[in-house]
């Protein structure tokens, strides 16, 4: 996947994550205070969650956005109202 793909910014973030996790796997093997892995898993779990909604956001952004601004003005409000309910998912 190359830079200028839209989802190469998605795929940098998990690939991070996934790093993280295979960290946390060793502060487990390691027998490391149980708080402190907690902490990680919180971090690793809000990345994920941040990825999952760039890529919601991008699919709306780019596959419903077209088939929205045909509606005109009347679709461009949906869109953006659309926008802001998906921020809360």
């Amino acid at each position: 996947m190359s830079d200028d793909h839209p989802h190469a910014a998605i795929a940098r973030r998990l690939k991070r994550a996934n790093g993280h996790l295979e960290t946390i796997v060793e502060m487990i093997e390691q027998g490391r205070p149980c708080a402190q892995i907690a902490q990680q898993l919180q971090a690793v779990e809000s990345a994920i969650e941040s990825a999952k909604k760039a890529l919601i956001h991008d699919h709306i952004g780019h596959s419903l956005e077209d088939t929205l601004k045909a509606g005109g003005p009347k679709g461009r409000a949906v869109l953006r109202d659309f926008r802001l309910i998906a921020k809360y998912l």
